[in-house]
């Protein structure tokens, strides 16, 4: 874990010294206050601004580094069963607060977290806000983490964990969806996240949904990693991006 770390710093250090961003670079450590802080940030609608082609390309670098290190570590991991799509990282605390603070659930709502990992987003919708909460992972060991969790918590009357594959569910529904996978990942759900009832949220920690317009993003420093974090928007239905058009082929150019 603390390799793949290291490799994702030294990527995002790699695209800061190759581009020019407006934003700072991120302190070795944050005064207390600054930790919680956070930016809202709105893009017009239509074609991607630029600040969102260097997340794109900055995504797809982390994308690479993902499925370079958990490889090997996947594979030894989930056996006789499908192997998972990504390594487990965990979501800081004030992550998942943000999240479902983003998606604004409410008492009434069912949450489904989509790779659960330990539980922690399911968990703490349920004992925040008393709403309903289905976790699904496809590795074995983060399903008995989640169990673990959810026992620890006292949330079993409200919280199941069941060991799926994602891309199997029926998502129709839910009333909020949570993500923490990469971006292609979330290109592939979109099939199901299509067949949410209108009104429903999806929110991602990290990483946006490649031809879909988010509603909000926001952005925050952890306390616990003091590394910057973004969190995505959506509503259902999913507001798609309208392809460019290719520029005009003069005659006698190639």
């Amino acid at each position: 874990m603390k390799r793949l770390i290291s490799l994702l710093f030294a990527c995002s250090v790699f695209l800061d010294g190759c581009t020019c961003r407006e934003e700072n670079p991120i302190p070795a450590s944050l005064p207390a206050e600054e930790s919680q802080s956070y930016t809202l940030l709105e893009a017009p609608f239509g074609a991607a601004s630029a600040q969102e082609t260097q997340e794109e390309i900055e995504s797809t670098a982390i994308e690479a580094l993902f499925d370079i290190t958990s490889a090997q570590e996947t594979q030894k991991q989930v056996k006789g069963s499908r192997e998972p799509d990504i390594l487990y990282v965990p979501t800081p605390q004030n992550v998942v607060d943000k999240m479902l603070e983003l998606a604004e659930v409410k008492k009434d709502d069912l949450v489904y977290d989509l790779g659960c990992g330990d539980g922690r987003i399911v968990v703490t919708a349920a004992k925040r806000y008393g709403c309903k909460a289905v976790g699904y992972d496809i590795d074995p060991q983060r399903v008995k983490d989640s169990l673990e969790n959810v026992e620890k918590e006292n949330v079993g009357h409200l919280v199941r964990i069941e060991e799926r594959d994602i891309f199997t569910l029926d998502l129709s529904k839910a009333d909020v969806i949570t993500l923490y996978l990469l971006p292609s990942l979330n290109v592939k759900l979109i099939p199901q996240l299509e067949k949410l009832k209108p009104g429903s949220r999806i929110v991602s920690h990290d990483f946006r949904m490649r031809g879909v317009k988010p509603d909000k993003v926001v952005k925050l420093t952890s306390g616990d990693d003091h590394e910057k974090h973004k969190v995505f928007l959506w509503t259902s239905p999913l507001k798609k991006r309208k392809a460019k058009k290719p520029a005009p082929v003069e005659n006698g150019s190639f």
